[in-house]
């Protein structure tokens, strides 16, 4: 059951950026359309499961210890992808999590602004903004996978993965699991146990026990 739901997971992704199947993602005109071609599942931003649901996805997940295994580095997660057009990964999060943005030919955030949900900052340049893996890379690098596998996670907009914060707070989480770093508005802490959750879920991932317990009381703050 774990290893079909990371293979829908993963095969979803794929397609989605064009790492399998047509050269050409279907949603996405051969001739390289522009970012107003963007299709609407790319720039809505993914909504974790509720509360009720993240309990019962956390519950069937593996708590085990997570030694760490050396040869981890981040170029083995290939990122950021095209997605379409001239489109990468950062490109279109920035234009999904932000508001007034503008891009240019080449799909470059010129100007807008984005609220870094996990700390309230507000950010007027994207140059500031840093692309955060809810769940960082290096928790999936336990898991023995092909680079075309840490590709798709290290680029899926499917789930909620992927959040455009402040470059402090992102520098600031690292590689840290919820155990160890929690983002700083309290308020943002159901969302992001939420999200966390979902992804070591879609794809398997185990966790360890502290991160585990970090988890159930970030839930606990959900209303």
């Amino acid at each position: 059951m774990m290893m079909r739901r990371w293979a829908a997971a993963a095969a979803t992704v794929l397609v989605t950026t064009g790492l399998v199947g047509p050269a050409t993602p279907g949603w996405a005109a051969a001739d390289a359309p522009s970012a107003a071609a963007a299709p609407p599942s790319v720039l809505a931003l993914p909504e974790p499961p509720s509360p009720e649901e993240a309990r019962m996805q956390l519950a069937s997940l593996p708590v085990a210890p997570e030694n760490d295994v050396p040869g981890y580095s981040r170029s083995k997660f290939p990122h950021w992808v095209i997605q379409y057009g001239t489109c990468d990964t950062r490109e279109v999060t920035l234009q999904r999590d932000g508001e007034g943005v503008t891009q240019d030919d080449q799909c470059r955030a010129a100007s807008g602004s984005w609220l870094s949900a996990y700390d309230g900052a507000i950010l007027d340049a994207a140059s500031k903004v840093d692309i955060d893996h809810v769940v960082p890379l290096k928790e999936a690098w336990r898991s023995e996978w092909t680079t075309q596998q840490r590709r798709a996670f290290a680029n899926d907009l499917t789930h909620s993965q992927l959040i455009a914060v402040s470059a402090r707070s992102n520098r600031t989480k690292g590689d840290k699991d919820p155990a160890n770093w929690k983002p700083d508005l309290d308020s943002y802490h159901c969302t992001y146990a939420r999200a966390w959750i979902s992804v070591k879920y879609q794809y398997s991932l185990t966790l360890n026990q502290e991160e585990h317990d970090a988890l159930v009381g970030m839930l606990n703050t959900c209303g």
